[in-house]
């Protein structure tokens, strides 16, 4: 199922500066949710297909409504550039700012309601074979979100989610959004932006978040946002975690894998199983 799936993205992705609308933002995502992360390799030949009935679903939408959408969501998304600064897997910033665009294809079929994406090569390195400095998170967490600004204040978030708190400089969060020509009026940019996908956060997702800000003389420079998991959504975690087992010698890094948690990057997966006493007898890979 669709909604059950998660999504995977290096940070350096989810640091990056770009503007999708909402309905671009759930094609893209379920896009990416279908990108296997055990493949030794990706291609830019592979097309994803997403449906309007996948998509109604993970909304909670009226599948008509999302049938007239989805076409112009899929033909806007074809022209949208991302503005990439860092390398993937943590290998630091790039020389050069990168800009360039989410999707090469775009093919769709009016009739049966569905689109078929293929990744740009530049954004493939991005969202598979990820080792390390990466972000996941259940797609459902932002499929009944209605702002695509609350769609990415969700994911600078959870990139956070060990330490619960994040400051974001105004000018960087700004930049991030693709919003440095508009609400020149921090207020305004408070008002139409952060409040808005803070409450649509707090509504769908698996945080409870707030935000306080930080002032240079009289001038808002920074937010400082506060999030914890929420308690249901901790425990839907618990009883997703593998049980308690006797120790053992894992063999391979596939069966290292079965013992990660959600979101847990490969070189924390790898320090938590020799903690609890697990016996590498294989050279990891971060």
């Amino acid at each position: 199922m669709l909604m059950e799936q998660r999504v995977y993205k290096s940070n350096a992705l989810i640091e990056s500066s770009y503007r999708l609308g909402i309905m671009e933002q759930r094609l893209v995502l379920s896009c990416i949710a279908q990108v296997r992360r055990d493949e030794k390799e990706v291609t830019d030949e592979v097309l994803y297909k997403v449906t309007a009935s996948e998509l109604a679903e993970l909304s909670g939408g009226r599948i008509e409504n999302i049938y007239s959408k989805l076409k112009e969501a899929s033909l806007k998304l074809l022209d949208r550039k991302i503005w990439i600064k860092g390398e993937p897997n943590g290998k630091g910033e790039k020389s050069k700012v990168m800009v360039t665009r989410w999707v090469q294809t775009v093919t769709y079929n009016d009739n049966l309601g569905e689109v078929e994406l293929r990744f740009g090569k530049d954004v493939l390195p991005y969202i598979s074979q990820l080792k390390s400095h990466f972000t996941s998170y259940k797609l459902k967490d932002i499929g009944c979100m209605d702002s695509a600004h609350a769609v990415r204040l969700f994911e600078l978030l959870i990139q956070y989610r060990d330490i619960g708190q994040r400051d974001i400089d105004l000018d960087e969060l700004k930049e991030q959004m693709q919003l440095q020509d508009k609400y020149a009026k921090t207020a305004e940019l408070k008002r139409w932006v952060i409040d808005p996908a803070i409450k649509q956060i707090n509504k769908h997702t698996s945080l409870k978040a707030s935000y306080t800000q930080r002032k240079a003389g009289r001038k808002i420079v920074a937010f400082i946002f506060s999030f914890k998991e929420k308690k249901e959504k901790i425990n839907e975690v618990i009883d997703q975690l593998p049980q308690e087992q006797p120790k053992k010698a894992l063999k391979s890094q596939s069966e290292a894998d079965k013992l990660a948690r959600p979101g847990e990057e490969y070189s924390q997966l790898f320090a938590r199983l020799k903690r609890e006493g697990y016996a590498l007898k294989f050279k990891p890979s971060y």
